[in-house]
């Protein structure tokens, strides 16, 4: 028998997706130019504590460093740096020192991404559409980041901002569903029905008149629409 199970090789191995919360988490970021910038304003936005180490600092880092929104370590890398840390992103224009930072991380059993050198990673960061708690990825493995970016170029077109109103109503909506003690084939039918109904169109047009008319055709009337539209209005 021909078994059509093959062992991973470090060539065709797949990546495990997932979302890491950095909320109140120690980075350590060695690099100072744009792609180290970019990489430290991503994970500020995430709540991360952000320490850095450069030689030269672009305009925007130098000034995050003296408004201390992140930490200036030095201008030289020490594995010391990594005491304590989370993870680490390797982002100089020397290959050398990004491997030695990758090979010290990972003795310390730390998540390391060493921009441009995907075999010096243990994880790897994607393409992000964002539209506020809806984060869409796209990755190629590594194998072309350019073209993992016009993917989203085209995913940010399909999903617009009203996906982010729409992922918070939904939210919003869930915790006051799930309290009222219904069945859970109830609370599936709401769900299902919100979702596929017509109220993202409504969203997108901004036409809450629309939008509170399906609402009141899915939603249990003892909950009230009103305060829901108000609340989209508040907004």
């Amino acid at each position: 028998m021909i078994s059509l199970v093959q062992e991973p090789d470090k060539e065709s191995m797949s990546y495990y997706p997932l979302f890491l919360e950095l909320k109140g988490e120690r980075v350590l970021v060695i690099g100072g130019g744009s792609v180290a910038q970019r990489k430290v304003e991503a994970m500020l936005s995430c709540g991360a504590s952000i320490e850095l180490v450069s030689r030269d600092l672009s305009p925007r880092l130098k000034a995050l460093v003296e408004s201390r929104k992140i930490k200036y370590l030095g201008e030289r890398f020490r594995e010391e740096h990594l005491e304590g840390a989370f993870l680490a992103i390797a982002a100089t224009d020397d290959k050398r020192l990004n491997r030695m930072i990758s090979e010290a991380a990972r003795k310390k059993g730390m998540l390391i991404n060493v921009v441009d050198q995907p075999s010096d990673c243990n994880f790897i960061v994607p393409s992000i559409v964002r539209r506020g708690d809806l984060l869409i990825a796209v990755s190629t493995s590594g194998k072309s980041p350019a073209l993992a970016k016009a993917i989203r170029m085209r995913l940010e077109k399909e999903f617009g901002p009203e996906y982010e109103t729409f992922v918070s109503l939904m939210g919003e909506l869930r915790k006051q569903i799930l309290s009222m003690g219904l069945s859970q084939d109830e609370n599936t039918r709401i769900f299902t029905e919100l979702v596929h109904s017509d109220l993202l169109d409504a969203l997108a047009c901004d036409d809450l008149g629309r939008a509170e008319s399906i609402l009141r055709h899915i939603l249990p009337e003892s909950l009230s629409v009103k305060a829901v539209i108000d609340g989209l209005r508040d907004e």
